[in-house]
């Protein structure tokens, strides 16, 4: 019982996590290294962290790799009042 009672906890927590991601596409219009911070053409700025996971072009990549007016695809979660990237995913 105790099992099924802990599946269905760590379920919850799942599908909960996932109903809070966001997603958007855009072109960056400007990034900040030092800030961690990319500001998309919307005005939308989106904060990397160490677990932001960076895909350039389809390669694994870091916040130094993205250029300024390329196309990006993000998500991402509101934590402490910030837009927090899960994922970015750059193209050409």
């Amino acid at each position: 019982m105790k099992k099924i009672a802990a599946l269905v906890l760590v379920a919850t927590f799942v599908f909960v996590g996932t109903a809070l991601a966001a997603e958007m596409e855009g072109k960056i219009q400007s990034i900040d290294t030092a800030s961690k911070e990319v500001v998309l053409d919307d005005g939308t700025k989106l904060v990397c962290d160490d677990s932001t996971n960076i895909m350039v072009e389809g390669k694994e990549g870091k916040l130094e790799d993205l250029k300024e007016g390329a196309k990006v695809k993000a998500s991402y979660e509101e934590k402490d009042g910030k837009n927090v990237a899960a994922k970015l995913e750059v193209g050409e």
